[in-house]
């Protein structure tokens, strides 16, 4: 009677560790997968059988979203709202000859704006963390002659989805140069970033916006490769930024231009300080930011 005792108590701890085991993927595949879930009877909305918690992936939506609301928090930010989906059908459609358009905003409907960043003077690691936390898109122009001493401060924002263009080598006047050195400028960077940074940059920039609609800088960037010439219609200062329009508003599809600058030119703000604040005054007009390549349809 004692040894049949001892049968009955060893096939139930075996019976027991074999439900143990199927119910915490212990008995998978061998490789450390957790073993195919059984199939739930409980009725749609209602708890699996035996009461078990939901799984882990029903909460992954809300576990994202208190991420990204904890991201925000990070920088003592109110979130953006999402962008929209790209259009399918892009707002500005580039040719692969002739005269390259000039545009200071992307026609849309979308309550979008779009973030530039010029020069590369400042080069914060707290702004790549800053950008890595919060997937905010940005363009950057980038100078040859500021940038040189550390390239590979832009690549892991580049790494995020963010393009690189062209914004001449040393940060001239376009319109006091002769065509042989403008052109010169933007060959020369494109060259650079095109090395640097495996793409060649789509976009140009002229320091200042200055010659933007002038015939001799056209055709200097035709020469060189990019197929546009961007301008801004706000440019970001310490706190607030300044306004083309007489409202002082933000319009959808308007390009902001910000810099790459730190305490020295911002009078004691930092570059993360100076983006946060352009964050804000975005996300209080009620805008967000979208990717401006993803408004422009390059050349066939």
């Amino acid at each position: 009677m004692k040894q049949d005792g001892r049968n009955r108590t060893k096939a139930c701890a075996a019976g027991a560790l074999a439900l143990l085991a199927l119910a915490t993927g212990c008995g998978g595949n061998g490789d450390g997968a957790a073993a195919p879930a059984p199939t739930s009877t409980a009725p749609a909305g209602g708890q699996p059988p035996g009461g078990a918690a939901p799984t882990a992936a029903a909460s992954t939506p809300a576990a994202s979203q208190a991420a990204g609301d904890a991201a925000w928090a990070k920088w003592n930010l109110k979130p953006l709202a999402p962008a929209p989906a790209p259009p399918a059908d892009k707002p500005i459609k580039l040719e692969r000859t002739g005269t390259v358009p000039v545009f200071s905003e992307v026609k849309t409907s979308d309550k979008v704006v779009f973030v530039t960043i010029d020069d590369g003077a400042e080069k914060d690691p707290k702004f790549v963390e800053m950008l890595t936390d919060l997937k905010v898109p940005i363009t950057m122009f980038l100078t040859k002659d500021i940038v040189k001493n550390d390239y590979g401060y832009f690549k892991p924002l580049q790494a995020l989805g963010n393009h690189i263009q062209n914004h001449t080598v040393t940060h001239p006047v376009m319109s006091k140069l002769s065509p042989e050195k403008q052109k010169s400028e933007i060959c020369d960077d494109q060259a650079a970033l095109t090395q640097q940074y495996g793409t060649a940059p789509l976009l140009f920039r002229p320091p200042f916006g200055d010659g933007a609609n002038t015939p001799t800088l056209n055709t200097s960037v035709q020469e060189c490769g990019p197929r546009a010439i961007v301008l801004w219609r706000e440019s970001m200062q310490i706190h607030d930024m300044q306004y083309q329009s007489g409202d002082k508003k933000l319009k959808p599809g308007d390009i902001i231009l910000a810099h790459f600058r730190g305490p020295k030119e911002l009078k004691g703000a930092t570059m993360t300080q100076m983006f946060g604040e352009l964050l804000a005054r975005i996300q209080e007009q009620g805008f967000s930011v979208a990717r401006l390549d993803d408004y422009v349809q390059p050349p066939a």
